[in-house]
This record gives structure tokens, C-alpha cells and sequence, in this order.
């Protein structure tokens, strides 16, 4: 009897299932697109390696939990052993939850809840896969998938620097002729760094009501329903009055100083793996939401924007000081820092730092930590 039933059951059923995979009318344009959301983990393409995930080059036709030199979880390497192997519509039941599906995997992904995502993101992997495409889900290749088809052996990848670098038109200025000048909206794009006094601030404005529904959608699954964190990812609210504890719990509410950092942090790196992807409104809602776990704001329906954001002070603003580097002698007086012998007796180790260990582990020993199925 498997010692995990529940995996090949569910194997089981999406064996039997009935109808024609969605995959099969997947586009790999598209997939190209939702892959987006994958690439903090994983990669494709002639240079793929393993990252905190495996690579995905040919892994439709691969046994689960069988790719050489990647260490997966247990739930994985059972479902391997319980004859899962990868194809449309197990990939497709994976996608739609995938700790459902496998149980016990490391992959804390939410999943993909629109059938057209992924299918679009199959399509996408099957350009990388060397197993034969049906004629239903033989679709073209995005341009940045075009891969040679000398060789069977050969995995699909993106198209090398030297095949780019031979069409780009040469630059006529400077020295060099290399780039050019950024244009104002490629400056405006990356320039989004906003200031604690609101200087920086997007228009936009969103209610805590409005920032739960994204925060659920997007944010939960590794902050935890109510930012108290889930597996390793950090905990976002909480940790009132433990600044002096042995273990501080350093959370919005608890120590970060400004709710600029909030804002800033959320546009520009959040969601894991998709990161950009939120509106300026969708942004500003989820900030408030944040308040309203924190306890700083109470009123399901505030709502936050560029108008009042300045006025919110956060509890642990007081207990920051400004950087006073430059008044230190070998800044204040330019001259060099010591950097040998700057001591009379040797340096003596008084404290050993904890090792924090704040990414996601699994459930098995000398495991490289933080790694995904």
C-alpha cells in the first residue's frame, strides 16, 4: 500500500478526467507572459539551471521528483515513486494548486487560478520540451523562445546575444556607439522611489476593504491571512513591545520607521515573482491593509492616498537617527581608514551572530535552504 495515498489518487482522477486538456489551445506568447511570475524560481532556455526550483527545460514527459542534482522535498520524490509524471493535465492540476496536488511539496506558489494561465504557460513549456507536441497544443514559439531544431537533443532556448547583437541597428553617437540616451518615460518607469514627507508619491487611492481582496489574492500565501507569516516568509504584523526581547518580531507595526518603505517596497519588489504587476491604486490599498492588520488604522473603509499618506507616522519612527557617517574622523577629516593593526591586542570574538535563517526549508536534512519543488 503507497504510504501516500492522497498523491496517487489525485493522479488517479486527473488521469481520468474527461475532455481535451486545456493546454491544447494554450498560445506560448502568452505563457511567455505568465512565466513572468515564475522566473524567481525557475528557468528555461539553452543556459537554464537549477534556482531555489528546478529547471523547467523537458519537463513535460519527466517523472515528478527525478531531476538529477536538485534536491526535492519528500511529497515530490512520493509522488515520483508513485509513477506522477509530468504531462498537460497533470501539469495543468499542479498549476491550479499545487500543494493540493502534491502534498507536502515545497512550493509555496498559490497557484494559477485561470485555465487560460495555464494553459498558456504549458504551450509556453512545451517549446522548451523535447517531447513530441500534439496537433492541438503545436503552437509557434514567442521570438524569445526561437531555438534551433538541428538536433533532437538540442533543448529550445532563447535566441543567443550573437544572433541579437547581428540585427540591432549600430549607434551613431559617442565614442563607443554604444546605447543611447533614456527616453522620460524609461526614467519615469524606473524612478518610483518615494520619500517619507510623500515626496515621489503616485496619484492613486485605495481602502483597506479594497487591499484585503489583493492581499488574499496575492500576498497570502506567503505573508499568511493576516501577516503573520507562513513557513519562513517574514511576519507583517504583530510584534508590539518585543524590540527589547531576546527575538524581536520586526514587523510594519512594530519597528519598520516609515510607511514610505511600506509603499516603496510593495510597488517596486511585490508580488514574489511578479513583481510591477500591481496598480498604483491596487498598491495603495494594500498599504492600507497593512495598517489595518497593524492596528493602525481601524476602519474597514479608510482610505489611503497621496493626500493623506503623509500624515500617517508609524509607532518606531522616533527610535530611528539619521545617518552620521560623514562625522566620523576618517570621513570628517578625508583621511584613510585604518584597516590593519588598528588595534593594540588582538581582536577577541564576544558575540557569535544567530543564524537567521529567514527563507523557506524543507522538511529534510542538508538541504540547500530556501529551495522550492
Amino acid at each position: 500500500m503507497s504510504k501516500y495515498p492522497d498523491v496517487a489518487a489525485i493522479f488517479l482522477a486527473a488521469l481520468l478526467a474527461s475532455g481535451t486538456p486545456a493546454q491544447a489551445d494554450g498560445d506560448p506568447a502568452k505563457g511567455e507572459m505568465v512565466f513572468k511570475r515564475c522566473v524567481a524560481c525557475h528557468a528555461v532556455g539553452s543556459n537554464a539551471r537549477n534556482k531555489l526550483g528546478p529547471h523547467l527545460n523537458d519537463v513535460l514527459g519527466r517523472t515528478a521528483g527525478s531531476l538529477p542534482g536538485y534536491s526535492f522535498s519528500t511529497g515530490m520524490k512520493a509522488a515520483g515513486q508513485n509513477n506522477v509524471t509530468w504531462t498537460e493535465t497533470t501539469l495543468d492540476s499542479y498549476l491550479t494548486n499545487p500543494r493540493a496536488f502534491i502534498k507536502g511539496t515545497k512550493m509555496s506558489f498559490a497557484g494559477l487560478p485561470k485555465e487560460s494561465d495555464r494553459a498558456n504557460v504549458i504551450a509556453y513549456l512545451r517549446t522548451f520540451s523535447r517531447t513530441p507536441a500534439s496537433t492541438d497544443s503545436a503552437k509557434t514559439a514567442p521570438s524569445s523562445a526561437a531555438a534551433p531544431q538541428e538536433s533532437a537533443s538540442t533543448s529550445t532556448g532563447p535566441a543567443a546575444p550573437a544572433q541579437l547583437a547581428a540585427t540591432a541597428p549600430i549607434p551613431r553617437h559617442g565614442i563607443f556607439h554604444l546605447g543611447r540616451v533614456a527616453t522620460r518615460t524609461e526614467i519615469e518607469a524606473w524612478d518610483i522611489d518615494v520619500r517619507p514627507d510623500g515626496a515621489g508619491l503616485p496619484e492613486g487611492r485605495g481602502t483597506v476593504s479594497q487591499g484585503e481582496v489583493v492581499y488574499t489574492e496575492h500576498c497570502a500565501s506567503c505573508h499568511g491571512d493576516f501577516g503573520e507569516g507562513r513557513d519562513r516568509w517574514p511576519v507583517l504584523a504583530g510584534g508590539n513591545d518585543t524590540l527589547k526581547a531576546e527575538r524581536p518580531e520586526k514587523t510594519i507595526g512594530s519597528y519598520w520607521p516609515f510607511l514610505s518603505t511600506v509603499f516603496d517596497y510593495v510597488r517596486r519588489a511585490m508580488p514574489f515573482g511578479d513583481a510591477r504587476s500591481l496598480t498604483n491604486d491596487q498598491v495603495y490599498a494594500v498599504t492600507a491593509y497593512l495598517l489595518y492588520l497593524n492596528n493602525l488604522v481601524t476602519d474597514p473603509e479608510f482610505e489611503l492616498s497621496s493626500d493623506n499618506f503623509s500624515r500617517i507616522k508609524l509607532p518606531n519612527e522616533g527610535n530611528f537617527i539619521p545617518d552620521n557617517r560623514a562625522a566620523e574622523p576618517q570621513y570628517a577629516n578625508k583621511s584613510e581608514p585604518c584597516m590593519t593593526n588598528c588595534k593594540p591586542e588582538p581582536a577577541k570574538v564576544i558575540m557569535r551572530a544567530r543564524v537567521l535563517d529567514v527563507t523557506p526549508d524543507s522538511d529534510l536534512k542538508n538541504k540547500p535552504k530556501g529551495s522550492v519543488d
